[in-house]
């Protein structure tokens, strides 16, 4: 039987969503999915684990990179037995660390896969736009210049449909395709709060973050609008922007056809 589930998660703390290898070694480091791997064996009151035997593999809809949060990731695994969704959600909850919950179990069809399903995904990134800091600021970029919301705004129109974003991938993107259709980008300001919204069928490694370090370029250095156009076309990483601090960059939704 097949379940999926949501996860919510503050990445800070873990080195990225998904178990690192490394020579065929496991990285010692913490993951979102070693930890939600480990509730499961406690749960089912496995025996395994401890040898380092993943007795629940467990499938996500995709990476978040170190220190990116979650608020819809889908994590799908197979288990022969029936589960009680609010039993096993309460349960896991109290098994997990403080900054990891689940919610939403469900059953789904065999044919059903947290990744390969997904039509779209749906990415916030957050930052301040105040010259002086805040005591609750913590980890969230700030940006001291005025930023100006309707130019930003005439910059994101220019990525969306298919395009080819080369030129906002980082150097560990593995996947050969660089083509992604981009079927939202609207940028929004809520006091001295500034939220980048972008949706689309897949995403590159850094590419929400190096679009929004491209945004910045243009607003500190007072470029055109139309310069993040140029550098779509240019398909070379070394004309778009930094890529920005992961702590403002959230996975807000994953949506999949109708079952």
């Amino acid at each position: 039987m097949r379940y999926a589930l949501e996860v919510q998660y503050r990445g800070k703390n873990y080195a990225g969503s998904q178990i690192q290898f490394e020579a065929g070694e496991q990285i010692d480091e913490p993951t979102i999915q070693g930890e939600l791997e480990r509730a499961l064996s406690t749960l089912i009151k496995s025996e395994h684990f401890a040898n380092n035997i993943r007795p629940i593999k467990t499938i996500f809809s995709g990476r978040t990179d170190r220190g990116v949060n979650s608020l819809g990731q889908v994590v799908h695994f197979d288990y022969d037995k029936d589960i009680v969704a609010s039993k096993f959600i309460y349960q896991m909850n109290e098994i997990l660390p403080s900054d990891i919950s689940v919610d939403n179990l469900r059953v789904v069809p065999n044919s059903f896969h947290a990744q390969k399903s997904a039509k779209s995904r749906y990415y916030r990134y957050e930052f301040i736009n105040r010259r002086y800091k805040q005591a609750f600021d913590g980890d969230i970029l700030r940006v001291k210049y005025e930023i100006d919301i309707e130019r930003m705004q005439n910059a994101l129109n220019f990525l969306l449909g298919e395009h080819d974003f080369s030129s906002f991938k980082s150097s560990g993107t593995l996947n050969p395709s660089k083509v992604c259709f981009i079927s939202r980008a609207e940028v929004e300001k809520q006091g001295d709060r500034v939220f980048i919204h972008i949706e689309g069928n897949r995403f590159l490694y850094n590419m929400v973050r190096t679009i929004v370090g491209t945004l910045l370029e243009i607003e500190g250095h007072n470029l055109p609008p139309e310069h993040i156009k140029d550098v779509l076309e240019a398909k070379d990483r070394r004309k778009a922007g930094r890529t920005v601090s992961p702590y403002g960059l959230t996975l807000m939704r994953i949506d999949y056809p109708q079952q």
